[in-house]
C-alpha cells in the first residue's frame, strides 16, 4: 500500500515538477487561439484599410492645372488688403509648348536628373521614398524620393506642407494621373509647368530666359542646365551667386552620367557636355509705373524676412498686404507730377513714414520700374546737405546745451584744416541756435559741432536712424554737420521720425502681414521701437525745428496750416537738395538730385535749394495726406538747459543784421524776420531768454562788429555762449584733410 500510494504520490509529485519544468503558461492550444484572432484582426484591418484607399482613390479628382496655376501667384496689396497693387509673379508667364518640340536629348537630361525609370514605373516610387527618408534621418544631403509625375502632381496641385495627409494625396493623384494619362502628357505638362527660376514657367520661356532662344534649339548640354536650376535657382544660376557655376557644374556631371548609363548619351556625346553661355539676367517684373517700386520692395522685405527664395516667393500662392495707403501713394504720384522741375536727368525719390510704427505710408522710387530699377527713395544715395544739423542739435540737447543757446554765425570759420563760410559769406552776429538752424547757418553749426564734439553728431544721427554703412558714408569729422554723408530718403524720413515719436525709433517696413493659400506662411510685421532719444530731447529739437518753418527756409509749409518741423538742405554746387518734415502723425523726405551718363553727380540747376526745388513737392503731398487727419500740437518744449543759457549784451541791446560778406552785422535794432528770404535779423530779443541778474565775469562784451572769424562770446567761460574751441580736434583735421572749401553742404 505504501508502495503503491508512494508510486502514485510519486507520479503526482514528477508531473507537477513536469508541468512546473514547462513553466506556467496559456496551453498551447489556446495560445494558437490567440494568434489566430490577432491574425483575422490584421487581417481584417487590412481589409479596411485597403477599403479606404479604394475609396479615397475612387473619391480622389484630378484639379484643374489652370486654376492650380492661379492659385500659385503671389499678390501684393495696398494696405486695404483688398486692392491689388501688383503680382509677384504672373501665371500668364507661361508658354506650353507640344513635347515634340522638346529634343530628345534634353527630355532625357530631365529624365536622367529626376526620374530615370519614368517610362516604366506606376506614377510613384517607394524607393524612392523610402531613400529620401533615410537619407534625411541619417542627415545627409536632401535627395529628391518623388517621381516626375510625384513632382507634376505637387508642383501643381497641392499646398507645400509637409503633412502625412498631403503626403497620401499626392501619391493617389500621380498613381490616377499615370492610369489616366500617357506619360508623354504627363512629361509635357510637366515641363510646361515647372518653375526655371528668372520668373520663367515652363521650358520654353525659360529658353529664351536662360539662352535666348526657342526650346526646339536648345542643346544637351543647356538641357542638362535647365533640369539642374529646377532644383532651385539661387543655388544653381550663375547669375544669382559667384558659388553656383561651381555647383552648377557638379550637378551637370551627374546628369551627363546618368544619360551615359541609361544609354542615352554615347561616351563621346558625353564629352560634348559643358557649361554653355548664358543670356543676361533680364527684369523679372510685370509691374511698371511707380507700383514696380512697391512690390519690388515688398518682394524683398518678404523673402528677407522670412528667408524665401526666388521659387519659393514666384509659387508659393502669398498675399501680402502692405503699409502703402492708395490715397497717400497717389497723392505722392501726383505731387511728382505737378512739381518736378523740368531739368533732364533729374531724379527724385519722397518716403512718408508713420511715427512710432515704421510704416511706410507712401512711397516714389521713380516714374516707370520697368524702365529704371534703381529707387530713388530707398536704393539711390545723395549727400544729405543741412538736414543733418538737426542731429549736431540733438547731440548738443543730449550734453544739456539750450536750443536757446548763443553761437557765432560769422563767416567764415576755420575748423579741421578747412575753410568753411556761410552760403553767399553772409555774416551773423551772436544768434542763438533755433534761428541759426532756422537760418541754416553753417558757420555756426561747424562751431557747435566742435564745442561737442563730431563724433556725437555721427552717433546721434545713427540713433536717429541713419545707417552706419558704407553706402551712407556718416564720417565723424566737423563737416558732417553739413551733411557730407549720403543717405537714401527712406532713412531720412525714418530719422526724422524719430523726433516726431518723442525720440522713439522704429524700422521701417513696407510689409504689414503676410499669408500663404495653403496657410503654410503667416507673418505679422513686428513694430517695436528703440528709445533713441529722450522725450525731452526730441521735444527741444522738434520745437527747434519748427522755426524753420515760421522764421526760416521752409516757410512754405506753413500752407499746411497746422504744426510743422523740417529742414531744407542743399549741398555742394547744388547737386542734390532736400526737405525733410514732418507733423506728429507722418513724417516725409523729398530729395532731389542728377547725375551725368557715367552716374557721377551733377548740378541740377544753378540756384536750386531745397526750398524751391523739394519744398512744394513736400508740402502739396502732406497737404493732401494730411486732408482728413486730426492736427495736432507737438510735445512742449522741455527747455533743456535753458537754466544756465547767457545772453550777450549785444544780443540783449540789439540783433546783428547779416550782410552778404565782409563784417559781421553793424549793429540793425530789427528783429528777425518771420520770412524765408535773405535773413534781416540774428538774435532774439531778452524777451525769450533773459539775461541772469549777476552777470559772470567778463572783460569786455563784444558788439557784432568785433565778433569776427572767431565769434566767441568773450564771456568769460559760460557755458551757453557757445565759443569755439580755440583748435579743431586731432581727429577732426584728419577726417577733413583735403576738404578746403566744402561751401555748399551746408546751405539751405
Amino acid at each position: 500500500m505504501s508502495a503503491a500510494s508512494s508510486g502514485r504520490g510519486g507520479v503526482s509529485a514528477a508531473r507537477g515538477r513536469g508541468a512546473t519544468g514547462r513553466g506556467v503558461g496559456t496551453p498551447p492550444r489556446r495560445r494558437r487561439r490567440w494568434w489566430l484572432i490577432i491574425l483575422l484582426t490584421l487581417l481584417g484591418l487590412l481589409v479596411l484599410l485597403a477599403a479606404a484607399i479604394g475609396i479615397a482613390y475612387a473619391r480622389t479628382e484630378i484639379p484643374d492645372p489652370k486654376a492650380a496655376a492661379e492659385a500659385q501667384v503671389s499678390i501684393v496689396y495696398f494696405s486695404d488688403g483688398k486692392t491689388e497693387m501688383g503680382r509677384i509673379n504672373s501665371a500668364s508667364n507661361r508658354e506650353s509648348v507640344p513635347l515634340s518640340k522638346v529634343p530628345k536629348k534634353v527630355q532625357q537630361a530631365f529624365l536622367a536628373a529626376e526620374d530615370r525609370t519614368f517610362y516604366t514605373n506606376n506614377g510613384v516610387s517607394v524607393s524612392g521614398i523610402a531613400r529620401a527618408i533615410k537619407v534625411s534621418l541619417e542627415g545627409g544631403e536632401t535627395q529628391g524620393g518623388s517621381t516626375i509625375t510625384q513632382q507634376y502632381v505637387k508642383n501643381t496641385f497641392l499646398t507645400s506642407d509637409q503633412t502625412m495627409t498631403r503626403k497620401i494625396k499626392e501619391i493617389l493623384i500621380s498613381i490616377k494621373l499615370d492610369q489616366q494619362e500617357s506619360k508623354d502628357q504627363i512629361l509635357e505638362n510637366y515641363l510646361n509647368t515647372i518653375y526655371f527660376g528668372r520668373g520663367a514657367f515652363g521650358i520654353q520661356t525659360a529658353a529664351h530666359a536662360y539662352f535666348d532662344k526657342d526650346v526646339s534649339a536648345l542643346t544637351p548640354s543647356e538641357g542638362a542646365v535647365l533640369a539642374s536650376v529646377i532644383r532651385g535657382p539661387s543655388i544653381y544660376d550663375p547669375a544669382e551667386g559667384k558659388n553656383n557655376a561651381a555647383r552648377l557644374t557638379q550637378r551637370i556631371d551627374y546628369i551627363r552620367d546618368g544619360m551615359v548609363k541609361m544609354g542615352w548619351l554615347t561616351t563621346a556625346e558625353a564629352a560634348q557636355i559643358k557649361l554653355p553661355t548664358f543670356t543676361t539676367k533680364k527684369l523679372q517684373s510685370t509691374v511698371g509705373g511707380t507700383n514696380g517700386y512697391l512690390v519690388a520692395m515688398a518682394k524683398a522685405e518678404i523673402s528677407s524676412s522670412l528667408g524665401l527664395d526666388e521659387g519659393q516667393l514666384a509659387v508659393g500662392g502669398l498675399r501680402v498686404t502692405t503699409t502703402i495707403d492708395q490715397s497717400d501713394q497717389a497723392a505722392m504720384v501726383r505731387a511728382v507730377q505737378r512739381y518736378l522741375p523740368d531739368v533732364s536727368g533729374v531724379q527724385v525719390g519722397l518716403a512718408a513714414v508713420e511715427p512710432g510704427t515704421g510704416a511706410i505710408k507712401a512711397i516714389y522710387g521713380g516714374e516707370d520700374y520697368l524702365k529704371r530699377q534703381l529707387n530713388n527713395a530707398s536704393q539711390a544715395t545723395m549727400q544729405g546737405g543741412s538736414t543733418f544739423k538737426a542731429f549736431t542739435l540733438a547731440a548738443a540737447v543730449e550734453q544739456g546745451i539750450s536750443t536757446k543757446s548763443y553761437i557765432s554765425g560769422a563767416s567764415p570759420v576755420e575748423a579741421g584744416g578747412a575753410t568753411i563760410p556761410n552760403e553767399f559769406d553772409q555774416q551773423f552776429g551772436m544768434i542763438p541756435l533755433r534761428y541759426a538752424l532756422a537760418k541754416s547757418v553753417n558757420t555756426a553749426f561747424v562751431r557747435l559741432n566742435e564745442r561737442i564734439g563730431p563724433e556725437a553728431t555721427k552717433k546721434a544721427a545713427i540713433a536717429a536712424g541713419i545707417p552706419d554703412t558704407k553706402a551712407v558714408n556718416l564720417e565723424d569729422n566737423v563737416a558732417n554737420t553739413l551733411g557730407t554723408a549720403t543717405p537714401h530718403v527712406l532713412d531720412e524720413a525714418n530719422a526724422y521720425a524719430t523726433f516726431a515719436a518723442e525720440g522713439k525709433r522704429a524700422t521701417p517696413h513696407i510689409v504689414a502681414k503676410a499669408t500663404s493659400v495653403d496657410g503654410a506662411v503667416d507673418y505679422i510685421a513686428s513694430t517695436k521701437t528703440t528709445q533713441a532719444f529722450s522725450a525731452d530731447v526730441a521735444a527741444d529739437v522738434t520745437e527747434a525745428l519748427t522755426h524753420v518753418v515760421t522764421e526760416g527756409t521752409g516757410t512754405r509749409a506753413q500752407r499746411l496750416g497746422r504744426p510743422v518741423a523740417g529742414k531744407t538742405g542743399t549741398t555742394d554746387e547744388n547737386k542734390s537738395v532736400w526737405f525733410t518734415g514732418f507733423v506728429p502723425q507722418l513724417a516725409t523726405s523729398c530729395g532731389m538730385y542728377r547725375e551725368d551718363d557715367k552716374g557721377n553727380p551733377i548740378q541740377i540747376a544753378s540756384g536750386a535749394a531745397g526750398s524751391t526745388y523739394c519744398l512744394p513737392i513736400w508740402t502739396n503731398f502732406m497737404i493732401n495726406a494730411l486732408e482728413n487727419v486730426e492736427v495736432k500740437d507737438f510735445p512742449q518744449r522741455a527747455g533743456i538747459g535753458d537754466n544756465s543759457v547767457y545772453v550777450p549784451r549785444s544780443a540783449r541791446t540789439q540783433t546783428a543784421a547779416p550782410t552778404g560778406g565782409g563784417t559781421a552785422g553793424t549793429g540793425s535794432t530789427s528783429s528777425p524776420t518771420s520770412g524765408g528770404g535773405t535773413p534781416t535779423g540774428g538774435a532774439t530779443t531778452t524777451t525769450s531768454a533773459p539775461a541772469p541778474t549777476t552777470p559772470p565775469a567778463q572783460t569786455q562784451q563784444p558788439t557784432p562788429t568785433q565778433q569776427g572769424n572767431g565769434g566767441g562770446a568773450g564771456n568769460g567761460g559760460t557755458s551757453n555762449a557757445l565759443a569755439p574751441a580755440a583748435k579743431a580736434t586731432d581727429q577732426a583735421k584728419a577726417a577733413a584733410q583735403g576738404n578746403t572749401q566744402p561751401t555748399g553742404n551746408g546751405t539751405g
